[in-house]
């Protein structure tokens, strides 16, 4: 077995062996693996790694991030991310997983990485370890990491039900971000939600977003709460959205969202989620996932139940 640098001419083969692995749960397109795992300005090329057996198949790989990007945002500068690790079953128990990932750990700790996330990374593929994945959470357990929280997608259905309608709020509307209001959501997230969904923002307008992925809600004319919602006409594939192969119909995709901590406890943000979804049914969705969260019993209120579930595990270095 040899360890190989990480390489897009390997593209095919990795995602062959992704879907052979992960595929009825997570099936694999080539242009999310590029995006995700190839194209992202914060991945560590010399902590990914490509395992090939002595014929020069790939029968496994991992692929790592960390924060690399320029931009003046508040996002961990010491913590790793193992995006994925992937071995092919019939090549498993021969330490190939454990050598891929001491490795990769070796190389985040010489980056003077502090902390190690499974999953989480910016243009992550899952939070955590996946309760489809069977006895992963027990091997990283074996290797050194401590399992933390519990977090969920959930899925709704609305092909018998009719679209919805915006809500409505005395002083507050629900709207679509106009192009030329990129700077007021930033300015928003800037100062209510800095960090993480203030860069995934930023890197929407990058890659060329105009706003339509984003229900925000006003007051007096100020942005006082978001909903991002996605779907097949986004300009790349957000997170919950990954998974769309899964489905016929089309796949629509709430989260993140979030309200003015100082407009909260009006029902805003129920409000501005069912905004989202009437924008995604009136598109056309009638599959909808909210990615990512450990809310459960609220979303439920919306018919929203469990679909996919993770285990976050972390490291200490």
């Amino acid at each position: 077995m040899e360890l190989t640098a990480w390489k897009r001419n390997f593209t095919n083969e990795l995602v062959d062996l992704w879907n052979q692995q992960l595929g009825e749960s997570f099936p694999m397109r080539h242009e999310l693996f590029e995006q995700n795992s190839f194209n992202d300005i914060n991945i560590c090329w010399e902590s990914s790694k490509i395992a090939l057996d002595n014929a020069g198949k790939v029968v496994g790989f991992i692929t790592v991030k960390r924060y690399q990007d320029n931009l003046d945002i508040s996002m961990p500068i010491k913590t790793g991310w193992i995006q994925a690790i992937v071995v092919d079953s019939t090549s498993q128990n021969r330490g190939i997983g454990s050598n891929l990932l001491q490795q990769a750990e070796a190389m985040l700790e010489r980056k003077g990485m502090e902390k190690i996330l499974l999953g989480r990374d910016t243009y992550h593929y899952f939070p955590g370890v996946p309760h489809a994945c069977g006895k992963a959470g027990e091997w990283f357990l074996s290797k050194g990491y401590e399992k933390k929280t519990t977090d969920h997608d959930l899925l709704n259905s609305y092909e018998n039900e009719k679209t919805g309608e915006y809500p409505t709020f005395n002083e507050v509307e629900c709207t679509i971000l106009k192009e030329t209001e990129s700077d007021s959501l930033l300015h928003f997230l800037n100062r209510c939600f800095p960090g993480r969904w203030e860069y995934e923002a930023v890197k929407y307008f990058q890659s060329g977003g105009t706003g339509r992925e984003f229900m925000v809600m006003k007051k007096q004319g100020e942005i006082i709460g978001f909903c991002r919602i996605n779907d097949s006409k986004s300009p790349f594939i957000a997170q919950n959205v990954y998974w769309a192969p899964l489905f016929k119909e089309e796949l629509g995709g709430i989260g993140p969202l979030g309200v003015d901590r100082a407009e909260r406890g009006q029902g805003l943000g129920l409000a501005i989620i069912e905004a989202g979804i009437a924008e995604l049914r009136q598109r056309g969705s009638s599959q909808i996932v909210i990615d990512w969260t450990d809310l459960v019993q609220f979303y439920q209120k919306l018919g929203y139940n469990i679909w996919k579930s993770y285990d976050s595990y972390q490291k200490v270095l």
